[in-house]
């Protein structure tokens, strides 16, 4: 039986946004499929087809912090898109987390309770590991 609303969360355990954003779905109910993208690995097709369906470019989702973005040049402003997801295939850490992914659409989840906006349902408010309270945007 599938899920009527399927969850993914694209996750690094190591990653307290990451994690707080796995804890803030399940606390609303859903049992995601979780991919532990360091060890499985990204494929360019894949990276290409999340961003698209984000509306951002490769660029967006580049992470810099800690890792070697900045000594393989793709800080540059004239890094290309196919050189970034290139670097990110081939090294998983360059890309930013948590990437989910729902029926209402894909989203680099920074801070975590912007998944609040992929879901059909939130708890009404959460504790992160920090001690932060947070809930979902008021729905209009």
């Amino acid at each position: 039986m599938s899920d009527p609303f399927p969850v993914t969360i694209f996750h690094n355990p190591a990653c307290a946004t990451s994690r707080n954003t796995l804890a803030m779905i399940e606390a609303a109910g859903y049992a995601p499929t979780v991919i532990e993208y360091l060890t499985a690995g990204w494929s360019v097709e894949r990276l290409r087809g999340l961003t698209a369906a984000a509306g951002v470019r490769p660029r967006d989702w580049l992470r810099a912090k800690g890792t070697a973005a900045e000594s393989l040049g793709l800080l540059d402003p004239d890094a290309g898109d196919a050189v970034i997801l290139q670097a990110m295939a081939a090294q998983p850490i360059l890309v930013n987390r948590p990437v989910v992914v729902t029926p209402k659409g894909v989203k680099l989840c920074r801070p975590s309770q912007a998944v609040f906006a992929l879901l059909e349902r939130a708890p009404d408010s959460f504790t992160k590991e920090d001690g932060q309270v947070v809930g979902p945007a008021p729905r209009a």
